[in-house]
């Protein structure tokens, strides 16, 4: 039989004996958990995509203003004052659009008012009129007394008159 020398047994990686068993088990449990789950990972791919079609974008963008700088500057007089009338046709079409649409939604309001549908903010409305009613009516009553008294003393100024 042959003797075997406690030196020279070989050593099993996971065994008591091994120093760097449990550090590689800690490594290999933090990666674990620091993994994306089964639910991040559709979310993991994509966020990656974006960021390589952001890459891919601004390294685009960067060449073509390179090689097409010269022919940008060359032709600049003219891109300049096309520019400027696109961006004044632009905004007033938006501006218009904005106007049309307010004014559609504003008719819409009123006919709903007036219908007594209740639209968000009638009572507000209501409470404006029913104060602008009253403080019309406290100045009217108001200018009565005053116009009364007034017309009173223009009696005592001029007697004869």
């Amino acid at each position: 039989m042959e003797e075997r020398n406690p030196t020279q047994q070989r050593r099993s990686p996971t065994g008591p004996n091994n120093p760097t068993a449990p550090a590689l088990s800690t490594f290999l449990q933090r990666i674990q958990a620091h993994s994306p789950h089964s639910a991040q990972l559709p979310l993991f791919i994509t966020a990656l995509i974006l960021l390589l079609l952001t890459g891919l974008t601004l390294t685009v963008t960067s060449l073509g203003f390179i090689f097409f700088m010269p022919l940008i500057i060359i032709s600049s007089p003219i891109w300049f004052p096309i520019g400027a009338v696109v961006s004044i046709v632009f905004a007033g079409f938006a501006s218009v659009c904005g106007f049309g649409v307010l004014s559609v939604v504003g008719f819409c309001w009123m006919y709903r008012y007036f219908k007594g549908m209740h639209p968000p903010g009638w009572d507000r409305v209501d409470y404006a009129r029913s104060r602008i009613y009253d403080t019309a009516s406290h100045v009217k009553d108001y200018a009565m007394e005053y116009g009364g008294y007034l017309q009173s003393k223009v009696k005592d100024a001029a007697p004869g008159a």
